[in-house]
């Protein structure tokens, strides 16, 4: 089963463009990872200095291998910069769908 893996937290401004160089490095590190499947980083519009690391792994195999990289030991160590308890969670994915869902409920099919 796929696993995604989100990150998300609040940082002082002061240190936001710093974190944001980082995770972005760690972002394109996870990509050559084996078993990722993609990784994404996101700034919410409506909370200021806020971002959001988001990332697919093919297998929970992949993913726990991921936890115990240097990668991820650099982005626990932005995550120490937030200015509040940041958001990590782990989700299972066992069914994804496209288009076809939108299509089908708008009687297109």
């Amino acid at each position: 089963m796929i696993m995604r893996s989100t990150t998300r937290m609040s940082l002082p401004q002061q240190k936001y463009k710093e974190a944001l160089e980082i995770l972005r490095s760690i972002a394109e590190q996870s990509l050559i990872q084996p078993g990722c499947l993609s990784s994404h980083l996101y700034t919410d519009l409506e909370e200021k200095n806020t971002l959001l690391m988001e990332n697919l792994w093919l297998n929970w195999e992949s993913l726990e291998r991921h936890l115990r990289s240097e990668e991820y030991r650099n982005l626990l160590l932005v995550v120490e910069m937030a200015i509040e308890c940041p958001e990590i969670r782990f989700d299972t994915i066992s069914d994804s769908a496209g288009i076809e869902t939108v299509e089908k409920a708008r009687g297109c099919v």
